[in-house]
Order: structure tokens, then sequence, then C-alpha cells
């Protein structure tokens, strides 16, 4: 994307992430921030030149539109009409650069009755029907890391989105507005849930299917002394390897695919993981292709072998490299 020049509209969460994205491949990022940043943000707001402008002010939407003027991508994350208020909505920013990508991050879109509504990625997972599915059985539904609407449904859509519109525009030359709602790339990034709910192979009950932890082979289980070990072991032979690690029974394996079996089978491995610590069990798999791994800490995830590349230096912490990489046949 070198060459790329992108204007962003300061925001919070998903609109700084696609902005993050698009720099990370190598696209210019200035900002325009209603004050200036007192440190460096080595993190989600990191490679970007700030420009502190009033927006309310005839001079500061003047030289906003100087700088959209010479873009190729818009980026803003506020609520429906706020940009339009500002005289820097699509209609202003169009006029002065008909091939302007102009990138819109909201989370329940431009229009419908919830759009002028407040919500953040808890409300926005909730609203998809996709809350209702996470977590245990017995107890309300249990929040998730703030990755999904916001990030992957949000932000990660948004630069998608706009990197197929400057693919667009390169052939017709002509602009265009991404609509980038987080309820709507929620829904869309589940379209494999949709599909097996459609198809009658999913249940709407949570710990009743075969990947929301209802079933043996995919499941976190404790171990002795603190620690866990997550079961990833959906194919028979991977579920094979495991059970003979574990030295369970081999019915164990015939009756893999069996859900009324399932709940015995849970309590029997779940017994069998605590009697050694994660170490142990890190030690009796390894070098066995299984699907089954330890679950790592931050911290451990940063220094472990498979990983420790992804990783650079960031201050006196350690951050994500730009992703995916670019590799030169």
């Amino acid at each position: 994307m070198n060459g790329v020049k992108v204007v962003e509209f300061e925001g919070l969460g998903p609109a700084p992430f696609a902005a993050m994205c698009l720099a990370d491949m190598g696209a210019s990022v200035i900002r325009i921030g209603r004050r200036a940043p007192e440190a460096p943000d080595l993190w989600l707001d990191r490679d970007r030149e700030v420009r502190v402008l009033d927006l309310k002010s005839a001079a500061g939407r003047d030289a906003a539109l100087a700088l959209i003027a010479d873009a190729d991508v818009l980026i803003e994350g506020f609520r429906p009409g706020k940009m339009e208020a500002l005289g820097l909505g699509p209609a202003e920013a169009f006029a002065v650069q008909p091939g302007l990508i102009y990138g819109r991050m909201t989370g329940w879109g431009q229009e419908g009755p919830m759009a002028g509504l407040a919500g953040h990625d808890l409300n926005f997972l909730a609203m998809t029907g996709l809350l209702s599915l996470m977590g245990y059985e017995d107890r309300p539904p249990t929040p998730p890391l703030n990755l999904i609407a916001d990030f992957g449904g949000g932000g990660l859509y948004l630069a998608f989105g706009i990197v197929c519109a400057l693919q667009q525009a390169r052939v017709n030359g002509k602009g265009t507005i991404i609509d980038a709602a987080m309820v709507h790339g929620t829904s869309h990034l589940a379209t494999f849930v949709h599909g097996r709910r459609a198809q009658g192979r999913w249940v709407d009950r949570r710990e009743s299917n075969a990947l929301d932890g209802g079933a043996p082979f995919y499941r976190v289980y404790d171990c002795a002394e603190g620690g866990w070990m997550a079961v990833a072991a959906v194919e028979p032979q991977f579920w094979k390897a495991v059970v003979e690690v574990l030295a369970l029974p081999e019915d164990f394996i015939a009756h893999q695919g069996d859900r009324s079996h399932w709940p015995a089978m849970i309590d029997r491995v779940a017994q069998c993981f605590k009697t050694r610590s994660r170490s142990e069990w890190e030690a009796a798999f390894d070098g066995i292709d299984a699907c089954v791994s330890p679950v790592l800490s931050m911290e451990e995830a940063s220094a472990h072998p498979q990983l420790r590349d992804y990783f650079e230096p960031a201050g006196v912490a350690r951050r994500p490299r730009s992703a995916p990489r670019f590799v030169q046949p």
C-alpha cells in the first residue's frame, strides 16, 4: 500500500485499528485530532502523523478538506450525521476528491432504528445473536474479549472494504463510501454458524455442540497445580491420539460422534487431566499430532518459539508485527 494516503479522524478502537492495518502495510496515515498526543502510542495508534484541528471552526474545516483533497482514503468512526454536521460528509469530501474512498465505521450502521445509539462490543455481539451461544450452559452468556465485534467484525472489515474499494477505483476511477457496521461484519463473520443452524447441525443451547465446549474433544480442561490444556481433536485420528495418550478406553474413539456419551466422556477426560500439571501434559503431548495445546499466558505466547518471530519490541514490551507476512517467491 505504499503511496496510498489516508486521512483518519481521531476515534476509538475499530476505526484506529483499520488505519493501523493500512499503515502496517505501507500506507501514509495522517490523523486529525483534537489535541497533540502527550507521548507516542506504540500500539493501535502507531505510525501516524497527527494534525491538530478545530473542526468546529471554518479554518479547521478548510484545513481538513485540503488534506482530504490530497488523500486516497478517509476513515471516520463517529455516530451517523456527525461528519455531515461538521461539513465534512461525503458530499463535501467528494466535491474536493471525486476518487476518494470514504470509510465509515459504526456499531449499528448508518440507518435503522438504533443507528444513533451508543454501544460497545458486548452490545453488538448481543444483538447479533452470537453472545447467546457463548459460555457455560448453566450461567449467563460469557462476555468474550472485545475482539469479535470491535476488531473482527468492525475494524478488519473496514480495512478489507477499503482495500477492495481501492482496487475498484483503479479500474473505474470512481470513489466509494464504505459503510462498515459492526453488527453487519460480525454477522458475516458468523456465516459458518448460521449455515450450521440452517442445516440442523447446530443447537441453540450452550455447551451442546461440537465446537462450543459441549464435546469432549473440543474443550478446555483443568490441570493439577493450575493451568489448562486446550483439546481441539475434531477429526477422528486426532481424537484417537488423545485417547491413547490419556490411556482412556477404546470405546471413547467409537463414541466420539455420539452426543449421548459426551457428558460422561467429558467427566472422565477432566478427571484424567487433573492428575498431572500443565507442564507434564505438555511433555506427554510433545511431538504428537493430536491438536492439544497448553493455554499460554500473553507473556508465554510472545516468547514461545513458534510465535516469538511474530512479535517485535515496543518500548519495554513486545507487540504483534503487522499481519500477514508478505513473502517473495
